[in-house]
């Protein structure tokens, strides 16, 4: 079987998507892959994330992540996303990084890549399918392949149904609503498979 490697790539400010992105992890792992599990760098002002307990938190919880770079995603054979939804678009954490990836564009570096994403909003029609294919459109530019999860796992139903990627709603504390921890783990395991028939192809 050929050998996969995968980014799960994160952007996180309270929490919800780092544990949609340890799912990931861990269904990556289950399937065979070599994985970095990374986080988009912060940018938010220190004072907006003092301001907010959970946010402070989290980000001292996190401090020991690594942070992704570029040279991640060139690496990687497989990348799954998790960002937030921030007005049906992506945070702008995670704009401002992809803005870093022009070069590795020009050289044809992030072609073929197998792409999945996922996001949360705290209510179920907070713009999440907008977000994954606002994200999906930066990575169409690249020339990489998207691995939607479509509707090819019962899991995918039980989450919400959105064939675009995992989508889940959060309540005011945090908690998601939604049953995902399968769907993400189904998600992240066929983006590896796809990308170990693309990358078995290519050999």
């Amino acid at each position: 079987m050929t050998n996969v490697k995968a980014a799960i790539v994160y952007y996180s400010s309270t929490g919800t998507n780092y544990q949609l992105a340890k799912w990931a992890e861990e269904g990556a792992k289950a399937a065979g892959a070599e994985v970095k599990l990374l986080k988009v760098p912060e940018t938010a002002p220190p004072e907006a994330i003092e301001s907010n307990a959970a946010w402070k938190a989290h980000h001292e919880e996190t401090k020991d992540v690594p942070e992704v770079t570029v040279d991640d995603l060139v690496w990687a054979d497989a990348i799954v996303f998790s960002i937030p939804t921030r007005f049906g678009n992506v945070p702008g954490q995670m704009k401002q990084f992809l803005d870093t990836t022009g070069g590795a564009w020009a050289k044809g570096k992030l072609a073929n890549k197998v792409v999945s994403a996922m996001t949360s909003a705290q209510n179920a029609h907070g713009g999440q399918e907008q977000t994954i294919l606002q994200l999906y459109t930066s990575m169409y530019h690249w020339g990489a392949i998207i691995a939607a999860p479509g509707y090819t796992g019962e899991a995918v139903f039980a989450a919400g149904g959105n064939p675009y990627g995992t989508s889940v709603s959060v309540d005011q504390e945090g908690n998601m609503k939604e049953n995902v921890e399968e769907a993400v783990k189904h998600q992240a395991k066929r983006t590896v498979t796809v990308a170990q028939a693309i990358k078995s192809g290519m050999q």
